[in-house]
């Protein structure tokens, strides 16, 4: 299993789809972080930077990380259908469930590392403009460390959504569609009209880890009815594994065991 961990490991580092996805996430996180810190403490915009939300607000920037994190795990299963290099992959390693749980924990890792750069990119964003107008952090060391650790978490369990999703619709492009259509759009609707669902909603409740506020993350309407309780971190940690659990095995029993046809 380490040997095709390893082997997956070394296709994501040789894709260049994963290293543009990755420096999208980044940029757009720095693009909106710089965003929201200049509009802090105006009509319209986030807090003060001296407060607590107006501070969250420019952290919640690296959200884009988690968003590029899923396409990124739902690109690295896909791209072998379409290059047909999934027929080497299986001849190497004939059971598929293995090659399934491989890329399951290559991805976390690179989606875990699409989040720690999303976060060190926005949090420093946001020290750097607190700091620079002579204001105190209004955050402590442990909380900045929840943050950061919360989005080291939810990238990698929503590379691992991502995974199974790919795995699932098998074409590139209608994977990546499927990502950004369901976070920006679905979640951003279906958390509008039913806000006790927001919890539950996986790009939602990855955006609560990272400390975005619940609905924070939502485009549009929800996005200005943000608001809610979320899950506690534990719970919303477990919530997201048994997503990825309950994907893993629908993709077991019944896409991986199709002709690669």
């Amino acid at each position: 299993m380490i040997g095709a961990i390893r082997t997956e490991l070394a296709k994501l580092r040789t894709m260049r789809m994963t290293w543009g996805l990755l420096a999208t996430g980044a940029v757009l996180s720095a693009l909106f972080s710089v965003l929201e810190a200049s509009r802090a403490g105006t009509k319209g915009g986030p807090g003060p930077l001296y407060t607590a939300s107006g501070f969250n607000a420019i952290v919640a920037g690296g959200i884009w990380g988690l968003l590029f994190a899923a396409a990124i795990g739902g690109t690295a299963v896909t791209a072998e259908f379409r290059h047909q290099t999934i027929t080497s992959t299986y001849l190497g390693t004939p059971h598929r469930n293995r090659v399934l749980t491989a890329k399951l924990a290559a991805d976390a890792l690179a989606g875990a590392l699409s989040g720690l750069a999303a976060f060190l990119i926005a949090g420093a964003t946001a020290l750097g403009f607190t700091l620079s107008r002579g204001y105190a952090v209004p955050v402590g060391d442990a909380t900045l460390a929840r943050y950061g650790m919360g989005h080291v978490l939810a990238g990698a369990l929503l590379a691992a959504i991502g995974v199974c999703v790919g795995a699932l619709i098998r074409s590139q492009v209608a994977v990546i569609i499927a990502v950004f259509v369901w976070s920006i759009i679905i979640e951003s609707l279906i958390g509008g009209l039913f806000t006790a669902t927001r919890p539950y909603l996986p790009y939602t409740a990855a955006t609560s880890l990272a400390g975005d506020a619940l609905g924070g993350g939502a485009f549009g309407p929800a996005h200005v009815t943000s608001g809610g309780t979320p899950l506690p971190f534990a719970a919303t940690v477990a919530l997201l594994a048994a997503m990825v659990v309950v994907l893993a095995l629908v993709s077991a029993r019944t896409t991986i065991r199709r002709d690669i046809t």
